[in-house]
């Protein structure tokens, strides 16, 4: 055999085992399902609260005013200290006063004295007329001269009591208990009788008014669903009210609602609402920021989802993407009411049972089927999720519309993982 020959048989062999090996090769595998975590929807009793911005208020203000026109000898109180009602804080110049006092004794002594005689001299007068030895004019002369004389009896002594209580106003007492401000005049100033200017301001600290306000519209929704039964009382004092410190911080102790304005504010549209909190560490001070958290009521059945399961649509209405009964992808719209820590509080459009997309749906759009891996309810996903978190302490079966409302909203404004989800997909 020559080489040309051999060369032919090697090319045949190596065409025939390509062929085989073609004809042995397996079929691509069909394309596999995504898979996705679900949580299941499972409604759970939940409280409803409020946060409502507000500012401290003293409980109760006294203006120090003097009573009387005179010239301050001394101040007797410390300022910025404690006082206590009945305390004395200045002292007025009391010569004056003194000398008034004694004026209005001598001429009641005076009165006093010359009221015997014209007594006796209008008796004698009545028997005399009696037996036609006086005239009626006589008689009647000497009758108003006794009134008149106890008409002055009367008088000076009103005006003893007068100069008694104008001596008493030159010693300036505190009329209540509470925190006194700094002084506004010294030693040896002329002060005069109610003057407009106070001369120093004390305010009660411990209880402390908070005032906050509520929109009328918040106010109406809130009764609306108390008397459709959408919330319930459960036996809690909601009248009990939290409070949380400028800086983020709660205050240890809890509050009370006085009551809420009979009015509406027309250029706020907000009803003013008023708490009394203790504060016997007068951490609280007049005029502080502060929020505080407003018990609602509570939703039996209330359905909470994990952020991370809502998209918004180009029109920022919330949207989830849900397993539904035959395995595949559903877009749903619902209606969410307010963030309650890293989960929605769903008002609508969900049911309990239904198995929500939390991990996986950027692989997947609606219709699409899906291999689901479910990992229980949505409270024990977030509870999960939260575990790495740092928050501001609270109860973690509260909800608070507020602040925290405000930046849950600020972290689902756009679209999820980038892109945006609509009906059209």
């Amino acid at each position: 055999m020559n080489l040309r020959s051999h060369t032919l048989i090697l090319v045949g062999a190596a065409v025939a085992l390509t062929s085989c090996s073609r004809t042995q090769a397996p079929p691509p595998p069909a394309a596999m399902a995504p898979e996705v975590v679900t949580v299941t929807v499972t409604p759970e009793p939940l409280l409803l609260t409020t946060e409502l911005p507000g500012r401290t208020a003293p409980y109760r203000i006294a203006e120090i005013r003097p009573q009387v026109n005179g010239l301050i000898l001394k101040r007797l109180f410390t300022e910025g200290a404690d006082v206590v009602a009945g305390q004395e804080l200045y002292e007025i110049d009391p010569a004056p006063f003194r000398a008034a006092l004694e004026n209005a004794r001598a001429a009641l002594n005076r009165a006093e004295a010359n009221l015997p005689a014209i007594r006796a001299r209008a008796e004698r007068y009545r028997q005399a007329l009696a037996e036609k030895a006086v005239s009626q004019q006589d008689y009647d002369d000497a009758a108003a001269a006794l009134r008149q004389a106890e008409a002055d009896v009367a008088y000076y002594r009103a005006m003893v009591e007068t100069a008694q209580i104008n001596l008493g106003y030159t010693r300036v007492t505190s009329p209540i208990s509470g925190r006194i401000g700094r002084s506004s005049v010294t030693d040896g100033a002329i002060v005069t009788a109610y003057q407009p200017v106070p001369l120093a301001t004390i305010q009660q600290l411990d209880p402390i008014y908070v005032d906050v306000t509520q929109s009328a519209n918040e106010v109406l929704r809130l009764q609306r669903r108390l008397e459709q039964g959408q919330l319930k009382h459960a036996g809690t004092n909601l009248n009990r009210v939290q409070l949380i410190l400028s800086d983020g911080t709660l205050y240890p102790h809890e509050g009370t609602l006085e009551f809420r304005d009979v009015s509406v504010d027309p250029t706020t549209a907000s009803v003013v609402l008023r708490m009394v909190f203790p504060n016997p560490d007068g951490v609280l001070l007049p005029g502080m920021f502060v929020r505080a958290v407003v018990k609602e009521g509570f939703n039996d059945s209330a359905i909470l989802i994990p952020q991370q399961a809502v998209s918004r649509d180009s029109k920022g209405n919330p949207l989830t993407l849900l397993v539904n009964g035959e395995g595949t992808v559903e877009l749903r719209p619902i209606t969410t009411e307010r963030a309650v820590g890293n989960r929605w509080l769903v008002s609508g459009g969900l049911k309990p049972g239904d198995r929500i997309i939390v991990e996986g749906a950027q692989k997947v759009r609606p219709g699409m089927p899906v291999k689901e891996v479910s990992q229980g309810n949505g409270g024990e996903l977030s509870a999960r999720a939260s575990a790495a978190v740092t928050a501001r302490p609270a109860d973690p079966t509260v909800a608070s519309v507020g602040g925290s409302q405000t930046n849950g909203a600020a972290a689902l404004s756009g679209s999820r993982d980038g892109r945006e989800f609509s009906g059209a997909q």
